[in-house]
């Protein structure tokens, strides 16, 4: 895979380059090539967290769509076991850009659904940039069902710009399956945990993310509408997409405070894409103590929380002695 960069990566890029050639002439025999490489080491790493530890919401939402980011199918390679995919809603077809299964992390048994972007152009269209048709949300839903039937837990994967807005999708129900999930999985009786990787892009995001509770990649953005479509909304112009982002905080430290995402699972430096391996690690993790600590709570227990847990979602508190 070739490690494609954004513009306010290239100074760090550029110098993992220079690294990289001073590496390379090193026979072991030259000090100071040796030294170099270690000046050059430290620089990098000063300045990567220099740039890392500001991050403009645009320049984070560069981050969660950056071509080289883990998919839903990486994450399942490096965290699962014996992933059995199951394909088609048997209603219409089978939708490529939601890929779910019955799968095991470490010794629990799940159910995993997510969103698949794909990685070279055949496979982009063919899973239509990872936006779904509404068979694609009738396949998880049935998938949903089955998990509850042989009473384990559902994990949701989202990565996507959106539910797909073709006049084909429409006319077979985009928006009512959508909002059947959403209905279906609000009283699900087994444990649902969510999971942003990327973009977690309107209606199209949400049909999959109603959870227990909800995790978000460092860098990965969560929104009603893309800046785009918000740009083009609010000033008929998509080149004010970055002021766009900056209004809409779509960030994961933003959702933390709006208590919509309940934690962020930090990447490493650099990124999810500078290291699949370590991103993948911390998300088995997280999903680990996410599914063990409600293995004890029973049916109507995780129901009435998930159900408060949605209630609280933007309501307005008074302050102290407020009208």
């Amino acid at each position: 895979m070739i490690l494609q960069s954004l513009d306010f990566e290239k100074p760090i890029v550029d110098l993992e380059d220079r690294l990289d050639q001073l590496r390379r002439a090193d026979d072991g025999k030259d000090k100071n090539v040796r030294e170099e490489a270690g000046k050059l080491e430290k620089k990098i790493a000063k300045l990567r967290k220099e740039i890392f530890s500001n991050l403009t919401r645009w320049q984070t939402t560069q981050l969660a769509r950056h071509p080289n980011r883990p998919y839903m199918l990486d994450y399942v390679n490096l965290c699962f076991r014996n992933f059995l995919e199951i394909h088609g809603d048997r209603l219409f077809r089978d939708d490529p850009s939601i890929v779910g299964g019955f799968a095991e992390l470490d010794s629990e048994k799940v159910m995993l659904i997510g969103q698949q972007k794909g990685r070279n152009t055949t496979e982009k269209i063919s899973r239509n940039f990872g936006m779904a048709h509404p068979e694609g949300y009738r396949k998880a839903l049935r998938l949903m069902k089955l998990a509850e039937k042989f009473r384990i837990p559902v994990i949701t994967i989202i990565d996507t710009p959106g539910a797909f807005p073709g006049i084909g999708a429409e006319e077979r129900g985009q928006s009512e399956a959508i909002a059947r999930n959403l209905l279906e999985m609000a009283k699900l009786q087994v444990p649902i945990v969510v999971l942003v990787i990327g973009e977690g892009g309107s209606g199209g995001a949400l049909a999959l993310g109603i959870g227990d509770e909800i995790l978000m990649m460092e860098y990965a953005i969560y929104s009603v509408i893309s800046p785009e479509g918000c740009a083009s909304i609010l000033w008929r112009d998509t080149a004010q997409a970055e002021t766009a982002s900056e209004m809409m905080k779509i960030t994961a430290q933003d959702l933390k405070k709006f208590g919509i995402v309940d934690r962020i699972l930090p990447e490493p430096q650099g990124g999810a894409h500078r290291d699949h391996k370590a991103a993948a690690d911390t998300v088995r993790e997280a999903l680990l103590e996410s599914l063990a600590s409600r293995k004890s709570l029973s049916v109507r227990k995780f129901l009435d929380r998930r159900y408060a847990k949605y209630r609280e979602i933007g309501r307005i508190k008074k302050k102290a002695g407020g009208a």
